[in-house]
């Protein structure tokens, strides 16, 4: 009989508060495809929808489980080790760093189809690399595929200094674009030194009403909607949401939008993908985007970093510690 091998992971039995978080043991994955790659992981991130899948809001429960979750590890970022690799994996090798989207990271050891990974940069920290692919990607895709970025557009960033919005306003400005982040009076100046042209204080001035006009309006934080940000897109505009279950997105917006004119509201899924992260990988090696990290956790204080999330007033990313916790 083959040994069952446990491995410590944070894991979540019911829906509810940080509290319902637990470190245990579970059996170690195995590589049961042949693309995949065991990864022990040093360091993954606390994403916004680790909290929604944990409090089961009702369309994660959909996919979650109605009365209790199915998948009961979370997490989406991993950076770690190469441990052991499939037959038809051929980029990666063991002991090659690598980086990427991974369910179930809150684990020491994790188990992601090659496609969704990349060669660590050369010149980031595993802590650093972890706060990259969930939120970055996000950022990229949403800018680049969904609203076709040009160079000399206008484009407003709503939420500018969460884990996305601070991806999002390097990436806009390596595009090319006259870059506007909205975001609170403690982060204005950071924000700013990451490329944002200008700031706006949201807690003390509505962008809506400043009769400014964007080509681009990216709400990186459910907080706003469509018809909010109308009369601020330009005639051709376009809006961008990516919490499509976020409590305060409403889908009606996705439907309406083709009835007002030619100015568009999108919403964005992230598609993880190799190639996306190489083309992030190359720009943080050439420190053309880099990632903020207000806090590292060590993944025993799992609940504090749920709190922390929830709090909604993140600066940049949340790391978790893994790897030294347990070696």
């Amino acid at each position: 009989m083959k040994e069952v091998i446990q491995i410590k992971a944070a894991i979540y039995r019911s829906y509810g508060p940080p509290e319902v978080l637990e470190i245990t043991d579970v059996e170690l994955p195995s590589i049961k495809d042949d693309d995949r790659v065991l990864i022990r992981v040093h360091n993954a991130s606390v994403n916004a929808y680790d909290n929604l899948f944990r409090k089961g809001y009702l369309p994660t429960r959909l996919e979650n489980g109605l009365t209790k979750p199915k998948t009961q590890i979370l997490g989406l970022d991993v950076a770690g080790t190469v441990e052991e690799v499939g037959k038809n994996v051929h980029r990666f090798k063991v002991g090659d760093h690598v980086f990427g989207s991974c369910l179930g990271s809150y684990a020491e050891f994790v188990c992601p189809p090659q496609s969704v990974l990349s060669f660590m940069p050369k010149n980031a920290t595993f802590e650093e690399a972890a706060a990259i692919p969930c939120a970055a990607q996000t950022a990229l895709q949403a800018l680049r595929n969904v609203a076709q970025i040009k160079q000399g557009q206008r484009v407003l960033i709503y939420g500018a200094s969460g884990g996305v919005g601070h991806f999002a306003v390097q990436l806009a400005r390596h595009f090319g674009a006259e870059v506007t982040a909205v975001c609170s009076t403690s982060n204005l100046q950071w924000v700013k030194d990451l490329g944002a042209h200008y700031v706006i204080d949201y807690t003390k001035e509505n962008f809506a009403d400043n009769g400014k006009k964007y080509d681009i309006i990216l709400d990186a934080v459910g907080k706003r909607t469509f018809f909010s940000c109308l009369r601020s897109l330009t005639k051709t505009g376009v809006y961008i949401t990516e919490h499509p279950i976020h409590p305060k997105y409403h889908p009606f917006q996705l439907m309406i939008s083709p009835l007002i004119g030619r100015k568009k509201a999108k919403l964005h899924l992230t598609k993880p993908n190799d190639r996306d992260l190489d083309f992030l990988r190359v720009l943080m090696e050439e420190e053309k985007v880099k990632p903020v990290i207000e806090k590292c956790y060590p993944l025993g204080q799992i609940i504090q970093a749920h709190r922390h999330i929830e709090g909604g007033r993140t600066k940049g990313k949340i790391i978790l510690e893994i790897k030294q916790c347990f070696t």
